[in-house]
């Protein structure tokens, strides 16, 4: 390309820099301001509205955004409009162990001098590495003249946010806390989140806060999460691991005063093996169902076979429930028989004894059953036709691996989803092993 500078033609040698050189050249706020206008004889992008370039805008991905800015004064201005910078995404990485794309220092310092106060939708993604949780750290400890309405921390990788000082965090973090007076949804799992912290949370956002999930933070006891319960009755959505729930919360969360709560997951973890776990009463479960009727429970599990104890002897409310880990044909059993509301149902593995029997009873008694998926089990042809037989077209998820259907005398896999099939009122097929 050829510019007209002082009468001569001067030729523009930005088109051999190489690919990184060319990034690195970033022009300031004056250069932009002596650059060529948009309603030069190059185009008339200067009479695009400026509602419409600000919807373009909100498409590009940040760095084409961060070009197009360099284009002339006009552009540079929609790139520093307010209604594109409340919702943004730190992507700390470092680059020598991490594939992510991560955002410019620069761009960063930027953002945080000019757009902090119209930040509202944050998240940080960072990967595995100290380094770059730290970062993150520092970014939200200078986040002192923004009300954030989000603010989810996302680790692609453990240890991350973990490894970092534990009062480097918790000051970042309580900064966030203290500034933001209307905090709406916080998800920090695997984080080094403390009581302290969730009270300066409830103290400045117990009006606003609708959803948390905090999965994976052992410096939080149940007291901690007690509160957070107690005093912030908006709470919608709230994701947490077993250790933490405890009957007392259940009854906070199912007062006259807190709204229905519509999501509650719990992760059931073994960090060791031969672990004990509490017992959560009947009672409590069916004052949380007359509360919040429609709440959905997602339960996650991922225990040794020997540490179901405490599970399913009594009558549960769970509605979408996954075994990470191999499960017994008496723990399915009792899920079949106390697990009246039950959506859906992923058995990761079983082993080698058939499913028939526990299959039939969770047809027979899980009524609302629509989704279940099967790894590694065993059904013989027979128990599975009967099964989808008697579930019917709810079944609108039924994923089933091939090498989990025995055959027997009735049905061959040739001819199973034929039948299978005709009861959906779809056409099935189980699934495939993938070869390569």
């Amino acid at each position: 390309m050829k510019r007209i500078k002082g009468g001569e033609e001067d030729s523009d040698d930005s088109s051999t820099s190489s690919p990184p050189e060319a990034c690195k050249k970033v022009r300031t706020t004056e250069e932009v301001e002596t650059a060529v206008p948009c309603g030069s004889a190059d185009g008339n992008w200067a009479r695009l509205p400026q509602e419409l370039l600000l919807h373009i805008f909100q498409y590009l991905p940040l760095l084409d955004r961060a070009y197009a800015s360099q284009v002339c004064r006009k552009w540079n201005q929609a790139f520093h409009m307010p209604e594109l910078w409340r919702c943004f995404e730190f992507e700390l990485n470092q680059p020598a162990s991490s594939y992510l794309k991560a955002t410019h220092p620069d761009l960063i310092k930027q953002i945080i001098k000019r757009h902090s106060n119209h930040l509202q939708y944050v998240s940080f993604k960072v990967d595995s590495s100290t380094e770059s949780a730290e970062a993150a750290c520092d970014i939200l400890s200078q986040l002192v003249n923004c009300s954030l309405k989000t603010l989810g921390l996302i680790s692609t990788a453990r240890p991350s946010f973990m490894e970092v000082p534990k009062s480097h965090f918790i000051s970042a973090l309580t900064v966030v806390f203290v500034n933001s007076k209307s905090l709406s949804s916080l998800k920090i799992d695997d984080t080094p989140v403390d009581d302290p912290s969730l009270k300066v949370l409830v103290a400045n956002n117990s009006d606003t806060l609708k959803l948390l999930k905090m999965s994976s933070c052992p410096h939080v006891s149940p007291a901690g999460i007690l509160c957070v319960a107690d005093q912030c009755h908006g709470l919608r959505e709230l994701a947490l691991n077993y250790h933490l729930l405890s009957d007392e919360l259940l009854l906070a969360l199912s007062s006259e005063k807190h709204v229905h709560l519509e999501h509650l997951r719990i992760d059931v973890v073994s960090e060791n093996p031969g672990q004990h776990f509490h017992t959560i009463k009947k009672s409590s479960w069916d004052a949380m169902v007359r509360h919040s009727p429609k709440f959905n429970l997602v339960m996650y599990f991922f225990l040794y076979e020997d540490e179901f104890g405490p599970f399913f002897n009594e009558e549960i409310p769970v509605t979408h429930l996954y075994f990470g880990r191999s499960v017994s044909k008496e723990v399915l059993g009792r899920v079949g028989l106390h697990c009246p509301r039950l959506v859906e149902l992923v058995v990761c593995a079983n082993g080698l004894r058939p499913l028939d029997e526990e299959l039939i009873r969770i047809a027979k008694h899980c009524t609302q059953l629509s989704a279940i998926g099967l790894g590694e089990c065993e059904v013989s042809c027979s128990a599975f036709v009967e099964f989808v037989k008697m579930c019917g077209r709810r079944l609108s998820q039924l994923s089933i691996m091939e090498e989990v259907l025995i055959p027997d005398h009735k049905y061959s896999l040739d001819e199973i989803h034929w039948e299978v099939s005709k009861h959906l009122g779809r056409v099935w097929f189980p699934d495939m092993m993938p070869t390569w």
